[in-house]
C-alpha cells in the first residue's frame, strides 16, 4: 500500500510539473512564432515602404513615373503597382486595366494609410483578380502608392517561422521533462518519506496519549476493588449485608474495566488492522431488530421505547460486530445520558451505493460548544455522572471509526425539541 501510494504522489507531482512546464512552453513558443510572423511581415512591408516612397516622390515632382518603374529594380518578381487618388480612384495600376477597378478608398491598408500615413495587410484576396496579396501602401499629399505581392512559395517561405528555433526550444522541454521524471521521483519519495515519518509520529501520540488516558480510567476502578478486597480480607467483623455490598462493588468496577478492555481492543482492531476485519452481506434491519429485542428486555426505568421508520430491506458489505457496535453504542449512548424516554431510527436514502441513517433520541442534548468533541476518545460532557453510569468514554469514538471502517460519515447536532440526532451513511460496498 506505501508503494502504491508513493508512486500516486510522485505522479501527481510529475504531471502537475509537467502540464505547468508544457504549458509555458507552448504559450512562448506561440508568442514567439507570432511575435517573428509580425517582425517578418514588418520588414517586409519596410522593403516596400522604401519603393513606395520613392516612387512616391517622383509622381509627386511630377516627373513620369512609369518611366520609374519601368528602369528601376523592383524589390520582388510579380510586384503589382497601384497608383491611387486620395477620393479612392485608382490612377494607374501595372497590372490590372483601370476601368475594370472600382474605388479603393475602403481597402483596409489604403484606410490604414490615408490614416496614418502607411499600412499594411499581410494576407487579403483581391477583388480584381481574385489572387491573394501582401499589401503596403504609403500616402502623400496627392496620392497613395501601393505596392502588392502575390502569395507565392517564395513569400510564403519567407513569412514563414523558424521552425529550426521551434524544434530546439520542443527538444529542450523534451529533456527537461525527462529530467523532471527523475528528479519528482526522488523527491516524491522523500515527501511520502517525511509525510509517514509525520504520520507515524502522530500515531504514536495519539496511541501515548490513549495510553495515559486509559491509565486515568483505570486508577479509579482498580482502586475501589483493591480498598474493597482489602476490607474484606483484613479479617474486621463485617455483617453480611455490608460484606454483600463490597463484593457487588467489586463486581461492578470489574465489569467496567472489563468494557473498557474490550472498547479499547476494538478500536486498536479498527486503526491498526482494518485489512484483517473480516467482510460478509451484512443486513442492517436484522441488527436493529436485536437491539429492539434487547431493549424489551432491559430493566424498566432503562428501557427506551424504539420507534422505526425503516421500511427497506439494507444490505451493505461490511462487519456485523462493527455495524452492530454502531447501533449498540448509540443506544447506551442515549439510555445513559439522554434522560428521555424514546429512540428513532430512520432510513433517509437507500441506493446502489450508499445508505443515509438517522438515529435520534428525545432527551435534553448537549451545549453547542461540546458538540465538535463528541467523538473524540474518552471525552466526557459531565465526567462525574458519566462514570457514574459506567461509560468508557470510548463508546461515540467506536461509532465513528467503525462507519470510517464502512466509507461513511457522521454529524451530530441537536434537536430543535430537545435530544441528539445522529446523521451517517454506510456505503453498500467496500473500497
Amino acid at each position: 500500500m506505501a508503494s502504491e501510494t508513493n508512486i500516486s504522489f510522485h505522479k501527481r507531482l510529475f504531471l502537475m510539473l509537467l502540464a505547468f512546464s508544457w504549458a509555458t512552453v507552448l504559450c512562448f513558443i506561440g508568442y514567439q512564432y507570432i511575435r517573428e510572423k509580425e517582425y517578418k511581415s514588418e520588414f517586409l512591408n519596410a522593403q516596400l515602404q522604401q519603393y513606395n516612397r520613392n516612387l512616391l516622390t517622383t509622381v509627386e515632382e511630377g516627373e513620369p513615373y512609369e518611366e520609374y518603374i519601368a528602369t528601376h529594380d523592383m524589390p520582388f518578381d510579380e510586384l503589382r503597382i497601384s497608383i491611387i487618388a486620395l477620393t479612392g480612384a485608382v490612377i494607374y495600376d501595372n497590372t490590372i486595366p483601370l476601368d475594370s477597378l472600382d474605388n479603393h478608398r475602403s481597402r483596409p491598408e489604403v484606410a490604414t494609410a490615408l490614416a496614418n500615413g502607411q499600412g499594411y495587410n499581410i494576407s487579403r484576396q483581391s477583388t480584381s483578380d481574385g489572387r491573394q496579396y501582401f499589401y503596403s501602401a504609403t500616402c502623400g499629399k496627392r496620392v497613395v502608392v501601393r505596392t502588392a505581392i502575390p502569395y507565392s512559395s517564395t513569400l510564403q517561405d519567407l513569412l514563414e517561422a523558424d521552425w529550426s528555433f521551434l524544434i530546439v526550444m520542443i527538444s529542450i522541454t523534451l529533456v527537461m521533462s525527462v529530467v523532471a521524471y527523475f528528479t519528482t521521483r526522488r523527491l516524491g519519495k522523500d515527501i511520502e518519506r517525511v509525510n509517514r515519518y509525520e504520520a507515524e509520529q502522530a500515531k504514536n501520540r495519539l496511541k501515548r496519549q490513549l495510553t495515559n488516558n486509559i491509565n486515568h480510567e483505570l486508577k479509579t476502578p482498580v482502586a475501589s476493588i483493591q480498598v474493597c478486597l482489602e476490607t474484606l480480607l483484613s479479617g474486621i467483623s463485617l455483617s453480611e449485608e455490608k460484606r454483600q455490598e463490597l463484593i457487588e462493588r467489586c463486581y461492578m468496577h470489574n465489569e467496567r474495566l472489563r468494557r473498557l478492555l474490550n472498547d479499547v481492543s476494538l478500536i486498536t482492531r479498527m486503526e491498526d488492522g482494518s485489512a484483517l476485519i473480516n467482510r460478509e452481506k451484512v443486513v442492517i434491519n436484522e441488527i436493529i431488530d436485536e437491539v429492539a429485542e434487547e431493549l424489551e428486555v432491559m430493566p424498566e426505568e432503562e428501557r427506551l421505547m424504539l420507534h422505526l421508520d425503516f421500511n427497506d430491506e439494507v444490505i451493505v458489505d461490511g462487519n456485523t460486530s462493527l455495524i452492530g457496535s454502531i447501533f449498540r453504542n448509540l443506544t447506551e449512548n442515549a439510555i445513559a445520558y439522554s434522560e428521555g424516554r424514546n429512540i428513532y431510527i430512520s432510513l433517509l436514502e437507500n441506493n446502489d451505493t450508499v445508505c443515509r441513517i438517522r438515529f435520534e433520541d428525545d432527551g435534553k442534548g448537549v451545549e453547542q460548544k461540546h458538540l465538535p468533541h463528541l467523538f473524540e476518545r474518552f471525552y466526557r460532557v459531565d465526567k462525574g455522572r458519566s462514570r457514574q453510569k459506567g461509560g468508557t468514554g470510548l463508546g461515540l469514538a467506536i461509532v465513528k471509526h467503525a462507519i470510517q471502517f464502512h466509507g461513511g460519515t457522521i454529524a451530530v447536532t441537536n434537536r430543535a425539541n430537545g435530544g441528539l440526532r445522529f446523521d451517517f451513511t454506510l456505503r453498500k460496498q467496500s473500497t
